[in-house]
């Protein structure tokens, strides 16, 4: 693997590496192809984990413990081990002197949420310090029917409107933002509006688009633009 800067130049990104490529290797493995070469770039997260996110993986492996009786250290010990497998042999940890980033905590954190949501662990200790305005918590709160404020059982509801009139069934709900909310909390949504929800809760974000097969998995009917017909 090789290194290097990005730079975005009138919208272009030019990427200078740190090192000479093996040319010769290029050219026999694309067909002796020099020129639009296809290339993997991932940017690197210069964050370090921070403590905040220590302090929720933790809080939710108190949780798990509480709710299966494993010891915790074998808890990290484990979501360590998934970790590692999942990123093709990375190694992480989040002590106080890590050298993991943000990214690579928030994908932890992510498989340690996906647990929880996969088995319907109760949570406690974790629930103040859930990621609630990241994408990923959002999107299992969908699939599972969860609320997002409170953990109960939800609806789905749209944040962004479908107009008055329309037939929610002839609609395509995957170009559409939406939430999990229990009735309690999507009544308080629609009374005080999205800034006063968004305070009142600390979010910063609300809302998702989702991919059409998970919305016919949780029950929602739309036209997905697949045949232009209503899929049931």
């Amino acid at each position: 693997m090789l290194s290097g800067k990005a730079l975005w130049r009138d919208g272009v990104w030019i990427v200078k590496l740190d090192q000479e490529a093996n040319f010769e290797h290029i050219q026999t493995i694309n067909g002796n192809q020099v020129s639009s070469v296809p290339v993997e770039i991932e940017f690197t997260d210069p964050r370090r984990a921070r403590p905040k996110q220590r302090a929720l993986f933790f809080a939710l492996l108190g949780d798990i413990h509480n709710w299966s009786g494993e010891p915790t250290e074998w808890l990290k010990e484990y979501f360590y081990t998934l970790y590692t497998i999942k990123t093709a042999g990375r190694v992480i940890s989040l002590a106080n002197d890590t050298q993991n980033t943000v990214s690579d905590a928030r994908k932890l954190i992510d498989q340690v949420v996906d647990f929880i949501f996969e088995f319907d662990v109760p949570i406690k200790q974790g629930y103040e310090l859930l990621p609630r305005d990241e994408n990923n918590f959002q999107y299992e709160c969908i699939r599972h029917r969860k609320c997002l404020i409170c953990g109960k059982h939800a609806d789905i509801h749209h944040i962004d409107e479908i107009g008055v009139g329309r037939n929610r069934n002839k609609v395509d709900h995957t170009k559409l933002r939406i939430s999990a909310l229990c009735r309690e909390h999507h009544e308080e949504f629609h009374q005080i509006g999205l800034q006063a929800f968004l305070k009142r809760h600390h979010l910063t974000n609300i809302g998702i688009k989702v991919d059409a097969d998970t919305l016919k998995k949780i029950g929602v009917k739309g036209n997905f633009g697949e045949t232009g017909q209503e899929n049931n």
